[in-house]
């Protein structure tokens, strides 16, 4: 439950806002910025509920303060460990949780699987923006090395090649809190590179990075594996056809 990574939006946003961890929604329900009618991404039925239905994350995040009392009577207890059971290892444990033995194979986490899915996405954003920056910086290194503004000004795609990469260092620390820049990138490079495949008549190279930019976009809103899969397929193969049609020239 403390890894958890909840997506969050209210009812009358178009946008999740997230990934969060629980203490960061206790912060945000002690100043007021959550509240039950909250909503709340369910990995399980894949569809946003109310945090007010989700009993034991409702407790998480607003726990009820409990009385201290005492006891009158201590009461012990002495617990033999039966001789025939089996040792459990660490190993064990973990496959439980995740849901890999024969009792937990019908309870696996949703948890794991949304983290999972966060992973793959992220990863993928990454490796995606590695083969953008290779495709927009390989034919215009020297105009980037040589930082003349007139020439960068001639060759804008080093520029947003040069972006690239710092935002693929950064994601690479963890910084997932980028994921509203990287949607804009998305945005903007969709944009630019499309008008500039529209205006060559290069109908092959719109639908390329029509692909990229919706995969990469789509990896950063999707939490469910399967969806997450196919988006981070799209913003790769995407990437590296543009990538290689640029350095191919």
């Amino acid at each position: 439950m403390a890894t958890q990574e909840i997506y969050i939006r209210n009812a009358s946003d178009t946008e999740a806002r997230g990934p969060y961890g629980l203490e960061q929604l206790t912060s945000l329900a002690e100043t007021g910025g959550l509240t039950a009618e909250t909503l709340v991404y369910d990995a399980t039925t894949e569809q946003w509920v109310t945090l007010g239905s989700n009993a034991e994350l409702m407790a998480a995040v607003f726990p009820e303060k409990k009385k201290l009392v005492l006891k009158a009577k201590e009461i012990k207890t002495l617990n033999k460990p039966d001789a025939d059971a089996k040792a459990i290892t660490v190993d064990d444990m973990l496959a439980a949780a995740e849901g890999r033995t024969d009792d937990t194979s019908d309870k696996q986490n949703p948890e794991i699987a949304m983290m999972r899915a966060a992973k793959v996405g992220m990863w993928a954003i990454i490796l995606t923006f590695v083969v953008n920056a290779a495709g927009e910086v390989l034919p215009s290194v020297d105009a980037l090395m040589s930082l003349d503004p007139d020439q960068l000004i001639a060759h804008p795609l080093a520029l947003l090649g040069a972006v690239d990469v710092v935002l693929a260092v950064l994601l690479g620390l963890g910084m997932v809190s980028l994921y509203p820049f990287v949607r804009f990138r998305a945005a903007l490079g969709l944009g630019l590179m499309g008008f500039m495949f529209y205006v060559q008549g290069q109908h092959l190279g719109l639908i390329e990075i029509a692909v990229a930019s919706g995969g990469l976009y789509l990896c950063t809103i999707f939490v469910s594996l399967v969806p997450v899969i196919i988006a981070a397929a799209a913003s790769v193969l995407g990437a590296a056809a543009v990538a290689w049609g640029f350095i191919s020239q």
